[in-house]
């Protein structure tokens, strides 16, 4: 497997605290990668660091196989935008894309193909709106088409989707998917339903270290193995299951509602024994039983709380 970003051993440190921990990352190449974090867990440090805006304490960091030094990264196979972008208002969407491709040495013809390409791609072709009068969800595709202007193989967005309304986060979210198997996109958010819908591969720290890293199938595999959820027909025989799951040493039980419990084992053979045994010695009528399958949300609680 290829990886479009790899870090071994990256670490950035203020004084006595360290922001970044010894971070080791293989993010493969053309995923679409859901970078999550609670407020201060290290995101916008490491993303500054993979893009060449901070200088890493410790550690090597790799795009495409050609690691990047600090203040001398070549940025040919790299996007990025910002968690708040500056834009020149007085431009216009094509002479703020053609400014960037100078800067990226780009000549006429090809700028101007790669303007229409993008601004068709973002929604934003023919608009002729002064960027001081976009909204903040036109801001952010523009930022987008931006971060793909030098067509990199990878680009970075640091809370693309913040501060947007819903149709500006469905807009944006819609453009990311839409770059699935084009370029490794790498993105933080806040917004696990939006990392779950749109990415194949996840990623979620929590004081400068990785509690998980893996595809996104994988982290709800390791964390639905050996659990059932089951659910009964009234609170009365809820109350009744739970007093006597809780005297079980072979089982763990957590109570979702009155009548809805999340149930744990030594594997599932144990569970489909053990669950309808004490069903029917109590006389406890069930609803339903199945595989617990969590969401991204229930697995970010779990691993952080425990961090």
């Amino acid at each position: 497997m290829t990886y479009a970003i790899e870090t071994i051993g990256l670490t950035k440190q203020f004084g006595a605290y360290k922001a970044v921990n010894n971070l080791g990352l293989k993010i493969p190449e053309g995923s679409i990668c859901g970078f999550l974090g609670k407020n201060g867990a290290g995101k916008t440090t490491t993303i500054k660091m993979l893009v060449g805006l901070a200088k890493p304490t410790n550690g090597s960091i790799f795009l495409m196989k050609t690691e990047r030094r600090f203040g001398h990264c070549n940025n040919s196979a790299i996007g990025y935008l910002p968690d708040v972008p500056n834009f020149y208002g007085y431009m216009t969407a094509t002479e703020y894309l053609d400014f960037c491709g100078k800067l990226y040495g780009m000549e006429s013809k090809k700028r101007k193909s790669r303007i229409d390409e993008l601004l068709k791609w973002v929604d934003l072709l023919g608009v002729k709106t002064l960027i001081s009068g976009y909204s903040r969800g036109m801001k952010q595709r523009l930022g987008i088409a931006q971060a793909l202007m030098n067509e990199p193989h990878v680009i970075i967005l640091d809370e693309p989707i913040s501060a947007l309304d819903p149709i500006g986060r469905h807009e944006v979210m819609e453009i990311i998917r839409s770059l699935h198997g084009l370029v490794t996109v790498f993105f933080s958010t806040h917004i696990l339903s939006d990392v779950e819908s749109v990415c194949d591969y996840g990623l979620i720290l929590e004081k400068g270290k990785v509690l998980a890293d893996d595809s996104i199938e994988n982290i709800k595999k390791k964390h639905s193995s050996n659990t059932a959820v089951i659910r009964l027909c009234s609170s009365v025989d809820g109350s009744r299951f739970h007093s006597l799951a809780k005297g079980r040493v072979d089982l763990t039980i957590e109570e979702k509602s009155p009548v809805e419990f999340i149930m744990r084992g030594e594997n599932m053979q144990t569970l489909g024994r053990c669950v309808p045994s004490m069903l029917s010695e109590a006389g406890i009528a069930l609803e339903s039983y199945k595989a617990y399958v969590p969401s991204l949300e229930d697995i970010f609680l779990e691993v952080t709380a425990n961090a």
